[in-house]
């Protein structure tokens, strides 16, 4: 079973995602990579065995995420794959060293975006690629608005700062202009459509959303027979989107390009 609680969660989750990430990433044979939240390293190892000749670095601010990573690049016997504990915002990465940087819905937590992509751009080679992904607006995303809205009970539940904290950069003109400020040029978006896969059955889904953030911390808020009802409510929406492979939910995502100049 997956649920949240599980190191392995958010590659089930994203798989659909993670096959059209591959594709415009197009690691090449002699590449450096940078993966930035890297989280347990499927991204990383992905693109330590395309850079045969090459190497990947994955960081991540979680340092279990990275145990996990570690043990399971041992166990596949790749050789050219490192790891890193520490926030791409202020790591001291080396300059001018990377081919291609990488990330997986890894970079809308930064504190300060133009000062972390400001420091990745200085970590790339000239000429050297930026592949990211990352949620569009979350009203475009029903494994947001769904779950929400079913949990509160209502069509608009308020969501705070924190919640939206996913979406911050979903904006293509904010964030192409944040990007041409850190560095960057030849910014480009590519839209996802795809599902993503929440366990297989309703309870590994209930586990899951309610994993999340924005899920329990709605949940808390309510006093014990409205939470009872609100679970009722969840169950019953994730019954509807149960599917022969799993629980899924709609999504939106951009892939976004760019260039170090």
């Amino acid at each position: 079973m997956n649920t949240i609680g599980s190191a392995d969660f958010y590659d089930a989750e994203l798989q659909r995602h993670n096959v059209r990430f591959r594709a415009v990433a197009a690691v090449r044979p002699r590449d450096r990579v940078l993966d930035i939240g890297c989280g347990t390293g499927q991204t990383t190892r992905e693109a330590a065995r395309a850079a045969v000749d090459g190497s990947a670095v994955g960081i991540d601010v979680s340092a279990p995420m990275l145990e996990r990573a570690r043990r399971l690049t041992r166990e596949q016997g790749l050789r050219n794959v490192t790891y890193e504990h520490g926030d791409a915002e202020t790591h001291p990465f080396p300059p001018a060293h990377f081919d291609l940087c990488i990330s997986r819905f890894g970079t809308m937590f930064f504190a300060d975006p133009v000062a972390a992509f400001t420091n990745i751009c200085r970590a790339l080679r000239p000429g050297a690629r930026l592949v990211s992904m990352v949620w569009q607006h979350a009203d475009r995303n029903e494994w947001f608005t769904a779950t929400r809205e079913a949990i509160a009970g209502s069509s608009r539940p308020t969501a705070s700062a924190s919640d939206l904290e996913p979406f911050s950069l979903a904006d293509p003109a904010a964030t192409r202009r944040m990007l041409t400020v850190a560095g960057f040029a030849e910014v480009a978006f590519a839209d996802v459509h795809e599902l993503v896969h929440y366990g297989a059955d309703v309870a590994a889904a209930s586990d899951a959303v309610l994993g999340l953030r924005h899920a329990r911390g709605l949940l808390d808020s309510l006093d014990a027979p409205t939470a009872k009802h609100a679970l009722d409510r969840l169950r019953a929406l994730l019954a509807a989107h149960a599917t022969g492979d799993g629980v899924r939910f709609d999504s939106r995502a951009w892939i976004i390009t760019a260039h170090s100049p």
